[in-house]
């Protein structure tokens, strides 16, 4: 269960690297444009906007590299749950699938750090 949480946190900050690159520096190519339904015009207009949110989601991504490389349980769930409501606000607010695509993921990957957190519990010693 540990390595299954491992890998699903793991997929999430590389996730949010490659979001990161989308929209820091592929915002105003042809593949970003594609990728977000998005006219040169509109792209242009909403450029510096997007290097700020890339670089949030960067963010969310190094905390997620450092709670797995510390192994701190309270990195990893708070920034998984930061990734979650990101998720949620996201795609409430601006696409449906951001739900699916980086609030479902980081959802698992919590659900997984809090089961493989659990240790067994040690029966009570009597008299």
């Amino acid at each position: 269960m540990k390595l299954l949480a491992t890998i699903f946190t793991l997929f999430v900050a590389i996730s949010h690297v490659g979001i990161l690159v989308l929209e820091m520096f592929f915002w105003n190519h042809p593949i970003g444009q594609k990728i977000f339904s998005m006219t040169p015009e509109v792209a242009a207009s909403s450029s510096v906007l997007a290097m700020n949110q890339g670089l949030y989601n960067g963010f969310l991504a190094a905390g997620l590299f450092w709670g797995l490389l510390k192994n701190r349980f309270d990195i990893k769930v708070f920034f998984l749950c930061c990734v979650v409501v990101a998720g949620i606000f996201g795609g409430m607010t601006a696409k449906t699938s951001i739900l699916f695509t980086q609030g479902l993921p980081a959802l698992i990957a919590l659900i997984l750090v809090f089961f493989s957190s659990r240790k067994a519990s040690k029966p009570l010693k009597t008299a």
